[in-house]
């Protein structure tokens, strides 16, 4: 045994699984964020554009948007700011109800989005592709027990 090499001490099994989620998102997402800073996007940025591709051609309310975000986006409207000042967002606000704003991806956005498919699947592919599809669901079905006690009710997540 290497006698250089400390024994990792935890309090409990539960810490021990936390801190190593936490270490784990952290290789994971800077794999990613390899990858979207080439393109000048955060992962905010991508997966709101995502959900918007996912309802296109239809707008989406921006507080229904923030709330199906991956992360909490403490500033929706900056983020929104960014995306729209690069032509890949539009904004409306009915008539009917001027105080809600409808977002909605433009043909610039979804042109965006085409151009990244392919390296966003390469990136999951690093990040995961170690993985056969048995443990992958294994894996989903463990984070999802986890997220079910912590999700608020409704939630697309659970």
């Amino acid at each position: 045994m290497n006698s250089s090499r400390r024994p990792r001490h935890f309090d409990s099994p539960r810490q021990e699984t936390y801190l190593s989620l936490w270490r784990t998102y952290d290789q994971l997402r800077a794999i990613e964020e390899e990858l979207f800073s080439r393109h000048d996007i955060t992962a905010q940025q991508y997966n709101t554009l995502r959900l918007l591709r996912g309802e296109h051609p239809d707008a989406v309310p921006t507080l229904e948007l923030a709330g199906r975000l991956i992360s909490h986006a403490p500033d929706i409207t900056r983020l929104l700011d960014k995306l729209e000042q690069r032509g890949l967002i539009q904004r409306e606000r009915p008539q009917e109800n001027r105080r809600q704003v409808l977002i909605r991806i433009s043909q610039g956005g979804l042109d965006f989005l085409k151009e990244l498919d392919e390296p966003v699947r390469a990136c999951h592919d690093k990040q995961l592709g170690h993985l056969t599809p048995e443990q992958l669901e294994q894996l989903n079905e463990l984070l999802r027990l986890i997220r079910r006690r912590h999700e608020p009710e409704g939630s697309l997540w659970k």
